[in-house]
């Protein structure tokens, strides 16, 4: 297989890719591609391949994977938080802390773990996600985390306020439940019939209070 030109009287050469072998003692050729749309560039580096004398990549060279960071959850998941203003609910100005707090709450919903096991993940040397290069997090350490809970429950009580003007009107219920949910049919069973009571118990009352 083989690159060949082939002159035109009133027009520019035609690039061909050919292949010729041997029958009945005579050398046939056939045509496999016209080539003569390719740039001169790519023409030379698919006869030097042809050749043998180009082994690797023509061009610029491969890009080279060093290390991943799982990014779409993460950015799913912030990206929420800055949507529904967040960031400044907790605190009006950026800081170490607020972007630590926020760093707890997106770990939280999508991996809840330990301190230790969520500063971890946002260091640089062992880090799993893209969350604390996002949040300029990359030298945390499980201190910090905690300092940023001391720093925040001062204002637990201004963002509760602030949260609950914005979400909740009128006679509005929220309810939730931070157990773990159970796993076996048996179990998860039990668990909605608890749940479903417990909303049926406070809708009562609430309708007591209404009379």
């Amino acid at each position: 297989m083989f690159v060949d030109l082939v002159p035109n009287r009133n027009s520019r050469p035609a690039i061909l890719l050919r292949e010729t072998w041997r029958e009945a003692g005579q050398i046939k050729k056939r045509t496999l591609a016209n080539l003569s749309d390719w740039p001169q560039a790519k023409v030379q580096a698919l006869r030097a391949v042809l050749k043998g004398e180009l082994t690797g990549r023509a061009g610029p060279q491969p890009v080279s994977i060093e290390r991943t960071r799982p990014h779409g959850h993460v950015a799913a998941t912030l990206g929420t938080l800055y949507r529904l203003k967040l960031e400044a609910v907790i605190a009006a100005k950026d800081s170490p802390e607020r972007a630590a707090v926020l760093a707890m709450i997106v770990a939280r919903i999508l991996k809840p773990r330990s301190k230790l096991a969520t500063a971890r993940e946002l260091s640089a040397a062992t880090l799993t996600s893209s969350l604390g290069e996002l949040l300029g997090l990359s030298d945390c350490d499980e201190e910090q985390l905690y300092r940023a809970m001391d720093w925040l429950l001062p204002r637990q009580a201004q963002i509760e306020k602030t949260l609950a003007r914005r979400h909740l009107s009128g006679a509005t219920l929220a309810l939730y439940d931070a157990s773990p949910r159970p796993t076996s049919k048996a179990a998860l069973a039990s668990w909605r019939a608890t749940a479903i009571a417990a909303t049926t118990a406070v809708t009562s009352s609430r309708s007591t209070w209404a009379c």
